[in-house]
Parts: C-alpha cells; structure tokens; sequence
C-alpha cells in the first residue's frame, strides 16, 4: 500500500506524520520503505538519528526530490515492501504531483490557522487535476497542530471549512500540538518509544493510523 503524506503549504507537520506513521507500521511488523520526496530531507535525518542510535526496528529510507526518479524508483522497488510512505510537498512540487498519481492513499494534514486553510483549496486543485489523470486514490484530510482544548472554536472552524472542500474526505482524527510528536521524530523515534511516554499522542496516532491503513 503505498500512502502519500503531503501538502502544497509547508509547516503543517507532513514530515513527522510522515516518520510517526512509518515507526509505528515497522512496530506492527510491517516492511515498511519511507520516500522522502522533499529536498529539505528531514524525514531522511530523523531516520538517519534512529539508525546511529540503533534503534529497531530499522527502517528503510531513501530521498527522491526529483519527480521523474521518485516515479521510477517507486513503480520499481514497491513491491518489495509492505507499506510505502511518501513524506512529499511543501509546494506544488512534481515529487508531489508524482506521488499522487502512485498512491493508495493521500493523507493532507492541516493546521487550525487560516493559511493554512486557504492552502487546501489549492491542494484540492493539485489532487483534483491528478485523479483526473487516474482511478482510485482516497484522499483524507486530518486535522494536524490540533488546539488542545477539545471544544476550541478554532479547531472546529478549521474543521468545518476543510469539510466544505469535496476533493477531501474529512477524518474527524485529530492530532494535538503535542511535545511528544516532535521530539521523539526529532530523535528518530516514534511516540510510543519515547520516556516518559505520552498516553494520549499514542492513542490519536494509533487512532488515525488503523484509519488509514483499514483500506489495505
């Protein structure tokens, strides 16, 4: 299966999503491949960090900022693993654009801010001119940099615009601005292996991973 995690804005924490989601399929004992399509190659470092510090399971982890060979390399070695995640985006990239037009899946996080949100309709029109060009990709939007107050206005503002946008399917999975996602993918590890560990950041992960992987 292979799952795209990007946006055309930067920011909206797609990179550690992306590592997250990648540590935990390699925890249920998954083959997992991790395709850092960004040139800025963060994905890349954090499992660099996790390889010297020898952490298992370890995960493979290759960059392809370039559209062409993220294509290619992908429609060749896909097949060698169980689960494929592309961390891609940033902008309106041809890794991007490449990525969409091989995913299962595309999952397009999002922050409760307002650029944010005008940064969606764009991406809607990124992954609407792709599926033109294709069958069968699912695309969801999840709410990423959640406030934590669960009742918080903003969050549910947020909420509300995006599920007016058709292109997505709206996963009402939230991920809380939480310390524990980016220190731990700072440190090439997932939340659940971090101490002390963070109960709830491994629940809402946990919660939107089974979301998104069911439709292996």
């Amino acid at each position: 299966m292979i799952v795209l995690v990007g946006n055309t804005k930067g920011g909206v924490g797609k990179t550690t999503l992306a590592v997250q989601m990648a540590i935990a399929r390699a925890r249920a004992g998954r083959r997992v491949w991790l395709v850092d399509g960004d040139s800025q190659a963060t994905a890349q470092a954090a499992i660099q960090i996790r390889a010297e510090a020898g952490l298992e399971p370890e995960i493979v982890c290759s960059l392809y900022p370039d559209g062409k060979i993220l294509r290619q390399q992908v429609r060749l070695q896909k097949d060698n693993y169980d689960d494929v995640i592309l961390d891609v985006g940033g902008r309106d990239t041809l890794a991007l654009r490449a990525g969409l037009s091989l995913a299962d899946v595309a999952l397009v996080p999002f922050a409760p801010e307002s650029f944010d949100l005008w940064a969606m309709q764009n991406m809607a029109d990124v992954v609407d001119e792709i599926g033109a060009e294709r069958d069968g990709l699912v695309t969801y939007a999840v709410l990423n940099k959640a406030e934590a107050r669960s009742a918080s206005v903003d969050n549910a503002d947020a909420a509300e615009a995006v599920q007016e946008i058709p292109t997505f399917t709206y996963l009402d999975l939230p991920l809380v601005k939480r310390k524990a996602f980016s220190s731990s993918s700072g440190a090439g590890m997932g939340v659940a292996e971090q101490s002390p560990v963070d109960p709830k950041a491994i629940a809402e992960l946990d919660r939107l991973v089974a979301r998104v992987f069911e439709e292996a």
